[in-house]
Order: structure tokens, then sequence, then C-alpha cells
């Protein structure tokens, strides 16, 4: 069960174990783009490749979904970047239902756990697989790998890594409930724990007075997906800009948060403790650019700045 290509490397991995995919529940097809043709999601697509059955469940307590469900006989549910599951479902199998998650439990519960990791700074994470219960995220371990983030890493670049890392523990966890080696340990609930909640227009907006080091590692955490946005102030005009790529100058200045500086083809802004130089953003109505390319047609104002 699975929808996005996080779920496709450990669909994958399954199958190259030569373990028997039964089935495959995904998402809906999507109308998507500006001709809002339908999309598949990319579990679909890859299943399909494979001759694999796909079920699309728009209610996931719906009799008719139930009872196709029950027809396949499962002796075990594999969720992967999924919607929460009702207990009719998660219960089915013998062998019980187990979710892969992409962090290292109890720590970063819920929707963006890769995202938060390098929000926050954090020097490690890693992949949990563990039994599904009535909440989210909290049922007996079964698994745990953990991974280093880089300082400079993006958001993209560790998931591709916790990708194939959680596709590998999928499989040893399998392997584990078949030969019945299994001993699951009930998650800690006695540490301070700190959440993965989805992310939205508010918290990956940018604050420029925050600390260089904290707006630096917001704009790496959203990079290249949802982005971290500011609104730019240029010739009396907003807009809404993403930033993507950027790096750190630490450096004392007397300049207020957010003012632009154009320096050597560098775009640099002021935040406390130093500047943010900026390497690649998204104009409204624009695609994706270097900030070389941009300064080549655009031209900052005296007293542009970020808000």
């Amino acid at each position: 069960m699975g929808t996005p290509d996080f779920a496709v490397a450990s669909l994958e991995s399954i199958l190259d174990a030569n373990y028997n995919v039964v089935g495959v529940i995904t998402a809906p097809d999507k109308p998507a783009g500006r001709g809002r043709k339908l999309q598949e999601s990319p579990v679909k697509k890859f299943a399909i490749s494979k001759g694999l059955k796909v079920l699309q469940p728009t209610n996931l307590k719906d009799g008719a979904f139930i009872d196709e469900l029950k027809a396949l006989d499962p002796n075990v549910q594999v969720v992967v970047a999924f919607r929460m599951l009702p207990k009719v479902v998660w219960d089915l199998p013998q062998f019980g239902t187990f979710n892969l998650h992409a962090s290292l439990l109890p720590q970063y519960r819920g929707a963006a756990p890769i995202n938060w990791a390098i929000i926050n700074n954090e020097k490690k994470t890693g992949v949990s697989t563990f039994f599904l219960d009535e909440k989210i995220d909290t049922g007996a371990m079964i698994l745990q790998k953990e991974i280093n983030i880089a300082a400079e890493e993006s958001v993209g670049e560790l998931h591709d890594k916790l990708m194939e890392l959680g596709a590998g523990v999928v499989v040893e966890t399998l392997e584990l409930i078949e030969k019945g080696n299994l001993t699951p340990t009930p998650q800690p609930f006695d540490q301070l724990l700190k959440d993965a909640p989805k992310l939205n227009k508010e918290n990956t907006k940018i604050n420029w007075d925050d600390s260089l080091d904290q707006i630096y590692n917001l704009i790496r955490g959203l990079n290249p997906y949802p982005a971290a946005w500011s609104i730019l102030f240029n010739h009396g005009k907003e807009e809404k800009v993403k930033i993507y790529h950027c790096k750190k100058e630490i450096a004392s200045h007397s300049l207020e948060n957010g003012s632009i500086l154009v320096e050597d083809k560098k775009l640099k802004v002021a935040t406390e403790g130093g500047y943010l130089i900026i390497e690649e953003l998204q104009l409204p109505g624009k695609r994706k650019m270097d900030v070389k390319s941009l300064l080549n047609g655009y031209d900052f104002s005296k007293g542009a700045k970020f808000l």
C-alpha cells in the first residue's frame, strides 16, 4: 500500500526478493497539470508495468473494497507512504500490517519527517518499521536503521537515501516475519518528542528575523519540494518568490533583516549573523532559475527587500 516514488523502491525490493505480491493498493488517479489530465500514481505505474493487480479505493471502509481485499487473502500488508488505515483493513492479515516510516521513531511522527529532520538541523535520522495500531505512527517497532545527515544536504538528497535504506529494511522486516523471529518493541512514551506536521503555507514561509542558520536549514529542508517562500518587495511591487539552493556567509553588518545586496553577481540577503546567498529561485509564473541567469535580465531596485 503506497502512492509516491518513495514507495516504489520498497515494492521493487519486495519483488526482487521473490515475495508473492497479490495486490497493490494506491491512491485514485488525480487530475494534474494545466490540461487537468488524470495522472496515475508512481506506484500504480510501476505495479502495472510488473503485471500486478491494482486497487484504488476512494473510501477505505467501503464494503466492496473490503471484499476485494479479503478475496486477495493477504497474509501480511506493507504500508509505505499511504493513508491512515481503518482497523478493518490493518487487522485483516494473519501476520498483521506494518508501516515504513522515514524517521527514528518515536521522534518525528507525522506527515513530513524527512523535511522536519533537516529544518531542525538534526545530525542523523533513519527509517523504522512498526506494526499498525489505532493511532498514527505509534505501533510496536520491528526494525530501525539510522543514517547521518550532511551539513549541506537538501531534503531531496536525503529523501533518496532514505528511500533506498527503507526498501532494504522492508525486505528485512518481511524476512523476520517469515521466519517467526520477531520481537516487536513498544515505542517509549516518556521521551520529549519532536513531531513532523504536514507542511503548509504558514510553516514554509521564511521569517527573516530568524537566525542565519534557521533560515538556511528551512530552505534546504524544503528543497526541492514544496520549497521555502518569501514576499519580495522590489520596484514598489510585492510578489511571492520560492527559494531553493542557497549558501551561508557569516558576517557582521548593520543592515535590516531581509535587505538585499547584489555584489559580484551574487544575490545576498541580510540576516541575523550574516548573509544568505541565494543561488536558485523561482519568480511567479517563471521557471526555477539560477541567480546568475536571473541577474542578466532582472533588476533589483535600491531598497529592495524580502519581507
